[in-house]
This record gives C-alpha cells, structure tokens and sequence, in this order.
C-alpha cells in the first residue's frame, strides 16, 4: 500500500499534511532484504494509477524484482493514514482505503505461480489471507507443499483481529502456520488470537509442526525452536538465482547481488524428498525415493533465546517485518542460529528507530561485527536514530 505519514503529531482530523511513503508486510521486507544484498522478487497487484506506478517505482529502487506484479485496470491501489504516535497507544489512529483494491483481487487465478515459487524461501503474510476469500485461496495453494521440496515457506501471522470479519480468522491463521516451514508470531499475537499462555514453550505446543517456530517477545527478544530432524539449515541449493521476465537478473543492482546471495553452500533439509512424489528430479539430480508418511513431530519444547538490544523507539510500526527479513537473511546465508536471531533483532532495531514503516537495514559490515559481539558485550550493546547510518554504533564502540 501507498502510506501517508502525518507531518506533525496529532488527531487525523487535525493534520494538515502528511508525507507519502510505503507499507505492507510483504513489501517491507522484500525491500529489507534487497537492501541488505539478496535477489528478491515481490509477487502482488496494484492498481493501474499513480499510486501503483510509485509502489513499483519505490520498491524497485531497492534492488526487488517487481516485474510480475500485476496491473489492476478496474482496482485501485490500497492505500492508508495514520496517525504519528505508537500505535500500542489509545491515541493511536490508522484509516486503510484497501477494500476493493487491486491486492484484495489477488487468486491464485491472478497470479503467476510458478514465478512466486521461483526462490529459495516464499514468505507469506496472515494480513493478505484476511483480505479476501480469494487471497486466502491463495495462501493455502501456497502452503499446500510446504514441506515437500522447494521453496521454504515462511509464514508471518501478523493477526490483526481487525480485519476478519468473522470469528474464524485465529483458526485460519492456526491452519496456515501449521502447513508453514518457518513460522514468526508474537507471543502477545499468540495469546490474542489463539489463548496461549505459559510462554515461547506453550506456543510450540501448539504450532509443533513447523520446522522452526520463531516466538518473538517484543523488547525482551526472541525465542527459536528448531524440530530435532532439521539439523538447522532449511535452504538447500535450489534454484539459480532469481530472473526477470526475460531471462535477466530483476535489476542491475539485484543482479549483481544474487550471485553471493543466492550461492550458499548446500544445507541439509530435514524433510524427505519422497514427499514430493516418485520419479521425480530433486535440486542436483538424482532419484527421488518413493513417497513416504512423515508423522506429525512432537514438538521441541527448549528453545533457543536471544535478547534484544536495548532501542532507543522512534515507532514500533514494520519492526517485526524487519525481523522477519533478518532472520530469512541469515537462514539464506546459513549463518548460526543465535547470529540468526541477533540480525533478526538489527533489522527490527532499523525499524524501530525510524518513524517510516520501511528502513534500510545496516550495512553488512555492521550486521556482521554487531552479530559476533559476546554475550556480555551485545546485552549493553544500545542503538538509538541515526545507528544504521554511523557504519558502527556508538555504544559498540565504547564496549570493551
């Protein structure tokens, strides 16, 4: 969507102006992601109007391949206002103008499947499965192979009790979390939505099936459950790297990216590739087995916690868009877990401590230096506005 931030604090009815800018959970963090040097293409509709040619101009500017986003001629561009304030507060106002828009229309009819399951990992959002019954076919002909061979599909909640009309949006969202590789929900969203209590731990029990369950718990930090067979390392070598229309990298900047991006070296999967079916050709040749039953896992109730740097808040808005694309990074570069989790935490801190929904994360070299700090050092560690553009934060500096 097209958003429009207030230029002053204050009631929607009294702000006289407000800058545009963009938002969506989905954009967010494909914009993340390029930005931090991975091929990125965002799949999604927008209308055929200035709004949708500025989304796909912006967007682009980042590095993502925006070439199989379909035009809508008789749909317009969902766009939103909000007010300046944290939206955790009473004062907090947001107006979306999305109903009838040109993603509510998104089908698996509309979309170019084979294009949305060209890359390593497919994230999804819970916010596009309650626009429609036709974005939640979507996502549940998304989901139906997750599991079974590539992409990784990655799920972000995101419920927003708002936006269902109905009462069943928590089953819903129960539904596609459970058919999901990797799974990102708040331990807040969790006890909302679904009643759970009693910790990251409670949530696993009842999200058992996803090969990694990240429980994010907001200041504190994150809490990341990895199913026993999955031997941490999702990503296998699927695919060549991403490729427009033609056959052509999505952008010089992106195309000049997607090599080192895209080129990790193989990682084990835990799930077997008879689920595929027989006969087929897995990712570097081979035969696959005959199909095989895999039982749903017991859950593994230890998880692995990492807290969060202490952030000086600017606006909690696309913090956790922001960690969910520095988690996806260090799973696409097939980092440690904990470092996984920490640049998780850097790019929500990238978030947090800009008033926009998008922000630029911190360059490689930051993320890396900030992610090998030692316990000790990465509790004190502090970042406040402006850290992602300082190249090493100021506290990082006084840390011994």
């Amino acid at each position: 969507m097209v958003t429009f931030l207030p230029t002053r604090p204050g009631r929607l009815a009294d702000v006289p102006s407000f800058d545009r800018a963009i938002g969506g959970a989905e954009s967010n963090l494909a914009c993340a992601l390029a930005a931090a040097g991975h091929a990125v293409r965002w799949v999604s509709r927008v209308g055929a109007d200035g709004f949708g040619d500025h989304l796909l101009e912006t967007v682009g500017a980042y590095g993502v391949d925006v070439s199989y986003v379909g035009r809508d001629p008789g749909r317009p561009t969902g766009v939103y206002f909000r007010t300046a304030g944290d939206r955790a507060t009473d004062a907090h106002e947001v107006a979306y103008y999305r109903a009838g828009s040109a993603a509510s229309a998104m089908s698996a009819a509309t979309v170019d499947l084979a294009a949305v399951r060209a890359g390593r990992i497919l994230h999804l959002s819970g916010i596009t499965a309650a626009l429609s019954e036709g974005c939640l076919g979507l996502l549940r002909e998304l989901t139906a192979s997750a599991g079974g061979g590539p992409p990784v599909v990655s799920f972000d909640v995101n419920y927003r009790a708002g936006l269902w009309t109905g009462s069943d949006g928590a089953e819903v969202l129960l539904e596609l979390a459970r058919r999901a590789d990797i799974v990102f929900v708040g331990e807040d969203e969790a006890e909302l939505a679904w009643g759970v209590t009693g910790g990251p731990s409670a949530v696993r029990e009842l999200l058992p099936e996803p090969e990694v369950l990240v429980v994010k718990q907001g200041a504190a930090g994150a809490t990341a459950f990895v199913s026993a067979a999955a031997r941490w390392g999702l990503v296998a070598q699927f695919p060549a790297p991403l490729k427009g229309r033609y056959g052509q990298p999505p952008s010089p900047a992106a195309g000049s990216r997607a090599a080192g991006a895209m080129g990790v070296p193989p990682l084990e999967r835990s799930r077997e590739w008879g689920r595929v079916g027989a006969g087929g050709t897995p990712p570097g040749g081979g035969t696959l087995p005959a199909p095989v039953s895999v039982p749903t896992p017991r859950p593994q109730l230890t998880g692995t916690f990492e807290p969060a740097p202490a952030v000086d808040v600017v606006a909690t808005v696309g913090a956790g868009d922001g960690f969910a694309a520095g988690f996806l990074s260090g799973v696409l570069r097939g980092l440690p877990l904990r470092q996984t989790l920490r640049l998780g935490h850097l790019f929500a801190a990238a978030a947090l401590t800009t008033p926009a929904d998008l922000a630029p994360p911190p360059d490689r070299d930051t993320t890396d230096r900030l992610t090998a700090l030692d316990a000790g050092a990465w509790e004190r560690l502090r970042l406040g506005p402006g850290w992602t553009e300082a190249g090493a934060a100021e506290e990082e500096e006084r840390t011994p």
